[in-house]
Protein backbone atom coordinates (compact mmCIF):
# COMPACT_ATOMS: atom_id res chain seq x y z
CA UNK A 1 0.00 0.00 0.00
CA UNK A 2 2.65 2.34 0.64
CA UNK A 3 4.16 1.81 -2.60
CA UNK A 4 1.16 3.31 -4.26
CA UNK A 5 1.33 6.53 -1.76
CA UNK A 6 2.81 9.71 -3.26
CA UNK A 7 5.81 11.37 -1.39
CA UNK A 8 3.64 14.67 -1.37
CA UNK A 9 1.06 12.46 0.74
CA UNK A 10 3.88 10.98 3.23
CA UNK A 11 4.70 13.87 3.67
CA UNK A 12 1.19 15.74 5.04
CA UNK A 13 1.08 12.27 6.98
CA UNK A 14 4.11 13.08 8.41
CA UNK A 15 3.35 16.67 9.12
CA UNK A 16 0.03 16.55 10.33
CA UNK A 17 1.12 13.68 12.90
CA UNK A 18 4.25 15.72 13.91
CA UNK A 19 1.92 18.71 14.56
CA UNK A 20 -0.30 16.24 17.06
CA UNK A 21 3.09 15.31 19.17
CA UNK A 22 4.19 18.92 19.36
CA UNK A 23 0.66 19.58 20.47
CA UNK A 24 0.46 16.77 23.34
CA UNK A 25 3.82 17.78 24.53
CA UNK A 26 2.79 21.63 25.09
CA UNK A 27 -0.88 20.62 26.10
CA UNK A 28 0.85 18.14 28.69
CA UNK A 29 3.70 20.76 30.41
CA UNK A 30 0.96 23.20 30.24
CA UNK A 31 -1.32 20.94 32.29
CA UNK A 32 1.48 20.13 34.56
CA UNK A 33 2.46 24.06 34.81
CA UNK A 34 -1.45 24.57 35.55
CA UNK A 35 -1.39 21.76 38.09
CA UNK A 36 1.80 23.07 40.26
CA UNK A 37 -0.19 26.70 39.47
CA UNK A 38 -3.47 25.69 41.43
CA UNK A 39 -1.76 24.26 44.49
CA UNK A 40 0.54 27.33 44.98
CA UNK A 41 -1.96 30.02 44.38
CA UNK A 42 -4.93 31.16 46.62
CA UNK A 43 -5.53 33.42 49.49
CA UNK A 44 -2.38 32.53 50.80
CA UNK A 45 0.68 32.29 48.04
CA UNK A 46 2.57 29.25 48.28
CA UNK A 47 5.82 28.92 46.60
CA UNK A 48 6.51 25.70 44.74
CA UNK A 49 9.36 24.77 47.16
CA UNK A 50 6.42 24.49 49.66
CA UNK A 51 4.36 22.68 47.63
CA UNK A 52 6.97 19.66 46.98
CA UNK A 53 7.74 19.99 50.24
CA UNK A 54 4.11 19.23 51.45
CA UNK A 55 2.94 16.56 48.73
CA UNK A 56 6.58 14.70 48.41
CA UNK A 57 8.56 15.25 51.69
CA UNK A 58 8.41 13.18 54.62
CA UNK A 59 6.15 14.93 57.06
CA UNK A 60 5.20 17.97 54.89
CA UNK A 61 1.47 17.12 54.85
CA UNK A 62 1.78 18.34 58.69
CA UNK A 63 3.33 21.83 58.00
CA UNK A 64 0.65 24.73 57.41
CA UNK A 65 1.04 24.49 53.77
CA UNK A 66 0.80 20.49 54.05
CA UNK A 67 -2.55 21.05 55.54
CA UNK A 68 -3.96 23.85 52.71
CA UNK A 69 -2.87 21.81 50.33
CA UNK A 70 -3.99 18.43 51.28
CA UNK A 71 -7.40 19.37 53.00
CA UNK A 72 -8.38 22.68 50.24
CA UNK A 73 -6.22 22.63 47.11
CA UNK A 74 -5.27 19.15 46.45
CA UNK A 75 -9.22 18.12 45.76
CA UNK A 76 -9.72 21.23 43.84
CA UNK A 77 -7.57 20.69 41.61
CA UNK A 78 -7.88 16.59 41.25
CA UNK A 79 -11.94 17.82 40.43
CA UNK A 80 -10.90 20.24 38.32
CA UNK A 81 -8.88 17.49 36.17
CA UNK A 82 -11.74 15.31 36.56
CA UNK A 83 -14.38 18.20 35.25
CA UNK A 84 -12.16 19.21 33.03
CA UNK A 85 -11.93 15.91 31.02
CA UNK A 86 -15.28 14.98 31.38
CA UNK A 87 -17.29 17.49 29.49
CA UNK A 88 -14.34 18.02 27.23
CA UNK A 89 -15.23 14.65 25.95
CA UNK A 90 -18.51 14.10 26.14
CA UNK A 91 -18.42 17.22 23.56
CA UNK A 92 -16.49 15.83 21.35
CA UNK A 93 -18.95 12.84 21.47
CA UNK A 94 -21.78 14.90 21.52
CA UNK A 95 -20.92 17.06 18.16
CA UNK A 96 -19.81 13.64 16.11
CA UNK A 97 -23.26 11.71 16.76
CA UNK A 98 -25.04 15.11 16.09
CA UNK A 99 -23.02 16.17 13.51
CA UNK A 100 -23.51 19.81 14.89
CA UNK A 101 -20.55 21.55 15.29
CA UNK A 102 -22.59 24.22 17.94
CA UNK A 103 -23.86 20.99 19.90
CA UNK A 104 -22.84 20.64 23.32
CA UNK A 105 -23.62 18.10 26.28
CA UNK A 106 -26.16 19.97 27.88
CA UNK A 107 -28.72 19.82 24.44
CA UNK A 108 -29.65 16.40 26.31
CA UNK A 109 -31.23 17.62 29.09
CA UNK A 110 -28.56 16.65 31.86
CA UNK A 111 -27.63 19.97 33.50
CA UNK A 112 -31.49 20.58 33.54
CA UNK A 113 -32.08 17.37 34.94
CA UNK A 114 -29.48 17.59 37.47
CA UNK A 115 -30.53 20.97 38.42
CA UNK A 116 -34.15 19.69 38.80
CA UNK A 117 -33.16 16.91 41.33
CA UNK A 118 -30.99 19.16 43.06
CA UNK A 119 -33.80 21.51 43.79
CA UNK A 120 -36.29 18.44 44.64
CA UNK A 121 -33.45 17.36 47.19
CA UNK A 122 -33.15 20.73 49.08
CA UNK A 123 -36.96 21.62 48.57
CA UNK A 124 -38.23 18.37 49.64
CA UNK A 125 -35.80 16.33 51.24
CA UNK A 126 -34.10 19.15 52.92
CA UNK A 127 -30.25 18.61 51.61
CA UNK A 128 -27.97 20.95 52.45
CA UNK A 129 -24.88 19.51 51.77
CA UNK A 130 -22.52 18.97 48.55
CA UNK A 131 -22.34 14.83 49.23
CA UNK A 132 -26.04 15.10 49.15
CA UNK A 133 -26.35 17.15 46.09
CA UNK A 134 -24.34 14.50 44.34
CA UNK A 135 -26.42 11.79 44.73
CA UNK A 136 -29.25 13.03 43.80
CA UNK A 137 -27.41 15.56 40.13
CA UNK A 138 -26.72 11.83 39.21
CA UNK A 139 -30.09 10.35 39.24
CA UNK A 140 -31.50 13.65 37.95
CA UNK A 141 -28.93 13.26 34.96
CA UNK A 142 -29.70 9.76 34.33
CA UNK A 143 -33.26 9.89 34.55
CA UNK A 144 -32.98 12.89 31.52
CA UNK A 145 -30.96 11.43 29.49
CA UNK A 146 -33.14 8.07 29.97
CA UNK A 147 -36.65 10.32 28.92
CA UNK A 148 -34.51 11.90 26.23
CA UNK A 149 -33.40 9.18 24.85
CA UNK A 150 -36.69 7.72 24.59
CA UNK A 151 -38.60 10.58 23.03
CA UNK A 152 -35.91 11.21 20.46
CA UNK A 153 -35.35 7.99 19.34
CA UNK A 154 -38.81 6.07 19.83
CA UNK A 155 -39.92 6.93 16.26
CA UNK A 156 -36.98 9.03 14.95
CA UNK A 157 -34.62 5.90 14.12
CA UNK A 158 -31.16 7.16 13.80
CA UNK A 159 -32.35 10.78 13.23
CA UNK A 160 -30.41 13.27 15.45
CA UNK A 161 -32.57 16.25 15.03
CA UNK A 162 -35.99 14.35 17.18
CA UNK A 163 -33.45 13.91 19.62
CA UNK A 164 -32.27 17.61 19.93
CA UNK A 165 -35.20 17.99 20.28
CA UNK A 166 -36.89 16.18 22.88
CA UNK A 167 -33.42 17.55 24.99
CA UNK A 168 -34.51 21.15 24.59
CA UNK A 169 -38.03 20.74 25.06
CA UNK A 170 -37.41 18.60 28.28
CA UNK A 171 -34.74 20.96 29.33
CA UNK A 172 -37.15 23.91 28.72
CA UNK A 173 -39.86 22.18 31.09
CA UNK A 174 -37.65 20.89 33.61
CA UNK A 175 -35.69 24.69 34.09
CA UNK A 176 -39.28 26.12 34.57
CA UNK A 177 -40.40 23.94 37.13
CA UNK A 178 -37.03 24.83 38.87
CA UNK A 179 -38.31 28.01 38.72
CA UNK A 180 -41.26 27.51 40.01
CA UNK A 181 -40.24 25.83 43.26
CA UNK A 182 -36.96 28.21 43.75
CA UNK A 183 -39.84 31.15 43.50
CA UNK A 184 -41.97 29.95 46.70
CA UNK A 185 -39.07 28.26 48.61
CA UNK A 186 -36.68 31.24 49.18
CA UNK A 187 -34.53 28.90 51.65
CA UNK A 188 -34.22 26.57 48.02
CA UNK A 189 -32.74 29.11 46.32
CA UNK A 190 -30.55 30.24 48.50
CA UNK A 191 -28.83 27.36 48.62
CA UNK A 192 -29.54 25.90 45.22
CA UNK A 193 -27.62 29.12 43.48
CA UNK A 194 -23.87 27.95 45.01
CA UNK A 195 -24.53 24.59 43.23
CA UNK A 196 -25.76 26.68 40.03
CA UNK A 197 -22.69 28.62 39.63
CA UNK A 198 -20.58 25.80 38.94
CA UNK A 199 -17.79 26.08 41.50
CA UNK A 200 -14.83 23.62 42.44
CA UNK A 201 -14.56 24.75 46.06
CA UNK A 202 -16.43 22.44 47.36
CA UNK A 203 -14.44 19.31 46.59
CA UNK A 204 -13.55 16.70 48.77
CA UNK A 205 -11.38 13.37 47.88
CA UNK A 206 -14.04 10.90 48.57
CA UNK A 207 -16.36 12.59 45.99
CA UNK A 208 -13.45 12.69 43.27
CA UNK A 209 -12.19 8.98 44.20
CA UNK A 210 -16.25 7.90 44.02
CA UNK A 211 -16.81 9.32 40.57
CA UNK A 212 -13.38 8.77 39.04
CA UNK A 213 -13.90 5.23 37.81
CA UNK A 214 -17.01 5.90 36.17
CA UNK A 215 -15.08 9.10 34.60
CA UNK A 216 -12.22 6.87 33.56
CA UNK A 217 -14.64 3.64 32.24
CA UNK A 218 -16.71 6.34 29.83
CA UNK A 219 -13.53 8.01 28.50
CA UNK A 220 -11.86 4.81 27.60
CA UNK A 221 -14.96 3.75 25.99
CA UNK A 222 -15.42 7.33 23.65
CA UNK A 223 -10.93 6.43 22.94
CA UNK A 224 -12.25 2.83 21.81
CA UNK A 225 -15.30 4.15 19.54
CA UNK A 226 -12.85 7.06 17.61
CA UNK A 227 -12.21 5.12 14.47
CA UNK A 228 -16.34 3.99 14.72
CA UNK A 229 -17.07 8.12 14.92
CA UNK A 230 -13.95 9.17 12.59
CA UNK A 231 -16.48 7.31 9.65
CA UNK A 232 -19.79 8.03 11.47
CA UNK A 233 -18.82 11.87 10.75
CA UNK A 234 -18.74 11.21 6.81
CA UNK A 235 -22.67 10.40 7.20
CA UNK A 236 -25.21 7.74 8.15
CA UNK A 237 -25.25 6.15 5.31
CA UNK A 238 -21.73 6.45 4.14
CA UNK A 239 -21.06 4.61 7.71
CA UNK A 240 -23.57 1.75 7.88
CA UNK A 241 -22.01 1.33 4.34
CA UNK A 242 -18.29 0.64 5.41
CA UNK A 243 -19.93 -1.68 8.24
CA UNK A 244 -20.77 0.66 11.03
CA UNK A 245 -23.85 0.19 13.26
CA UNK A 246 -24.94 3.74 13.48
CA UNK A 247 -27.27 3.28 15.51
CA UNK A 248 -25.84 1.14 18.24
CA UNK A 249 -22.55 3.40 18.18
CA UNK A 250 -24.52 6.54 18.67
CA UNK A 251 -26.84 4.97 21.53
CA UNK A 252 -23.31 4.30 22.93
CA UNK A 253 -22.10 8.01 22.56
CA UNK A 254 -25.48 9.12 24.27
CA UNK A 255 -24.69 6.94 27.10
CA UNK A 256 -20.96 8.01 27.30
CA UNK A 257 -22.34 11.52 27.44
CA UNK A 258 -24.84 10.78 30.22
CA UNK A 259 -21.93 9.25 32.31
CA UNK A 260 -19.51 12.09 31.79
CA UNK A 261 -21.93 14.78 32.54
CA UNK A 262 -23.80 13.16 35.40
CA UNK A 263 -20.70 12.76 36.92
CA UNK A 264 -19.22 16.63 36.50
CA UNK A 265 -22.20 18.52 36.94
CA UNK A 266 -23.03 16.29 40.30
CA UNK A 267 -19.40 16.89 41.36
CA UNK A 268 -19.31 21.06 40.46
CA UNK A 269 -22.77 22.05 39.02
CA UNK A 270 -23.33 22.77 35.56
CA UNK A 271 -20.12 24.65 34.34
CA UNK A 272 -20.78 26.02 31.24
CA UNK A 273 -19.29 25.84 27.65
CA UNK A 274 -16.49 23.37 28.22
CA UNK A 275 -17.95 20.74 26.28
CA UNK A 276 -18.28 23.79 23.35
CA UNK A 277 -14.97 25.18 23.55
CA UNK A 278 -12.50 22.15 23.93
CA UNK A 279 -13.69 20.35 20.98
CA UNK A 280 -13.46 23.33 18.36
CA UNK A 281 -9.60 24.63 20.21
CA UNK A 282 -8.81 21.12 19.59
CA UNK A 283 -9.67 20.74 16.25
CA UNK A 284 -7.43 23.81 15.15
CA UNK A 285 -4.73 22.27 16.25
CA UNK A 286 -4.84 18.54 15.15
CA UNK A 287 -7.64 19.09 12.38
CA UNK A 288 -10.55 16.19 12.46
CA UNK A 289 -9.53 13.06 12.80
CA UNK A 290 -11.48 11.48 16.27
CA UNK A 291 -8.34 9.58 17.91
CA UNK A 292 -6.31 12.70 18.12
CA UNK A 293 -9.17 15.14 19.08
CA UNK A 294 -10.37 13.11 21.53
CA UNK A 295 -6.35 11.94 22.67
CA UNK A 296 -5.92 16.16 22.96
CA UNK A 297 -9.44 16.68 24.39
CA UNK A 298 -7.98 14.84 27.72
CA UNK A 299 -5.62 17.67 28.39
CA UNK A 300 -7.19 21.19 26.85
CA UNK A 301 -10.89 20.55 28.78
CA UNK A 302 -8.77 20.44 32.67
CA UNK A 303 -6.50 23.13 30.90
CA UNK A 304 -9.35 25.33 30.72
CA UNK A 305 -11.04 24.58 34.11
CA UNK A 306 -7.67 24.58 35.85
CA UNK A 307 -6.59 28.12 34.10
CA UNK A 308 -10.37 29.57 34.84
CA UNK A 309 -10.05 28.18 38.99
CA UNK A 310 -7.11 29.93 38.85
CA UNK A 311 -8.47 33.23 37.16
CA UNK A 312 -11.08 33.49 39.35
CA UNK A 313 -9.25 33.07 42.50
CA UNK A 314 -6.87 36.17 41.41
CA UNK A 315 -9.13 38.79 39.82
CA UNK A 316 -10.95 39.57 42.94
CA UNK A 317 -8.82 38.39 45.60
CA UNK A 318 -9.05 37.71 48.80
CA UNK A 319 -12.55 36.66 47.16
CA UNK A 320 -13.25 33.99 44.84
CA UNK A 321 -15.06 34.00 41.04
CA UNK A 322 -16.72 30.95 40.58
CA UNK A 323 -15.21 28.92 38.14
CA UNK A 324 -18.58 28.95 36.02
CA UNK A 325 -18.51 32.42 35.55
CA UNK A 326 -15.13 32.51 34.18
CA UNK A 327 -15.56 29.38 31.56
CA UNK A 328 -18.72 32.18 30.80
CA UNK A 329 -17.16 34.80 29.92
CA UNK A 330 -14.82 32.52 27.65
CA UNK A 331 -17.12 30.28 26.43
CA UNK A 332 -19.74 33.42 25.42
CA UNK A 333 -17.49 34.70 22.63
CA UNK A 334 -16.14 31.70 21.21
CA UNK A 335 -19.84 30.51 20.69
CA UNK A 336 -20.52 34.02 19.04
CA UNK A 337 -17.26 33.55 16.98
CA UNK A 338 -18.60 30.51 15.90
CA UNK A 339 -21.88 31.38 14.85
CA UNK A 340 -20.43 34.17 12.67
CA UNK A 341 -17.97 32.05 10.91
CA UNK A 342 -21.04 29.58 10.41
CA UNK A 343 -22.87 32.27 8.79
CA UNK A 344 -19.78 33.66 6.42
CA UNK A 345 -19.53 30.23 5.12
CA UNK A 346 -23.54 30.25 4.24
Amino acid sequence: MLLNTRPRDLGRSSLRWGRIGVSLIVCTLTLGLLTLASLAIGARELSLAEVWQAVFAPGGAETRAGIIIRELRLPRTLLGLLVGVAPGIAGVVMQVITRNPLAEPGLLGVNAGASLAVVLGIAVFGVTDASGWLWFALFGAGLAALVVNWLGMRNAGTEVTHLVLAGVALSASMSAVVGVITMFRSDAFDTYRFWMVGALSGADLPTVLGLAPAVTVAVVGALLLAGHFNTMALGDEVGSGLGVRVTRVRLLGLLLITILCGCAVAAAGPIGFVGLVVPHTVRLLVGVDQRAVLALSLLVGPILVLAANIIGRVVVRPGELEVGIVTAFIGAPVLLFLILRARSRV
